[in-house]
């Protein structure tokens, strides 16, 4: 069922909900409990809330991933030195200038992507939702360990 056919248990409640995103990250104790047993009873807020939790994480890996690919490829820049022969030969450039050149675009697009990735953690609750999901699953590992293993963590 789509969400947006599902009504939503309580309007109010919701439309707050909503023009949060649905991140209750921020708020006091006292009120997270009002806006958490709402999430339990409202299928459609807890449906929009794990969408955007997704779309967050989504961005955090993909501006992530941007990083290690600029990183990646200034690594190669740095060991391999590619397209010389072609800048060279084909394109009649120099070969000191096109490998600056390409240095230059690297070093810019991991500069970018990294400022991007700042404001990606700093604008989305992705890193208290990732720690979140990180000490749920911990939990339940913690819990499925033999009791010689969980003796041996004590200490």
């Amino acid at each position: 069922m789509s969400t947006t056919r599902i009504e939503c248990s309580d309007r109010v409640v919701g439309a707050i909900l909503a023009s949060w995103r649905y991140d209750i990250s921020g708020i006091s104790p006292e009120m997270r409990r009002d806006y958490e047993s709402h999430f339990a009873e409202c299928a459609r807020c807890s449906a929009r809330q794990n969408f955007h939790r997704s779309v967050d994480v989504t961005l955090a890996v993909l501006t992530s991933l941007a990083a290690l690919f600029f990183l990646f490829a200034l690594a190669v820049l740095k060991h391999i030195r590619p397209l010389e022969h072609m800048a060279f030969n084909v394109f009649a450039l120099d070969r000191e200038d096109t490998y600056h050149m390409l240095i230059s675009a690297g070093v810019a697009g991991l500069i970018f992507s990294l400022i991007a990735l700042a404001l990606v953690l700093m604008a989305t609750p992705a890193p208290s939702y990732l720690g979140g999901l990180a000490a749920e699953r911990a939990r339940i590992i913690e819990e499925r360990l033999p009791e010689a293993l969980k003796s041996l963590r004590s200490r």
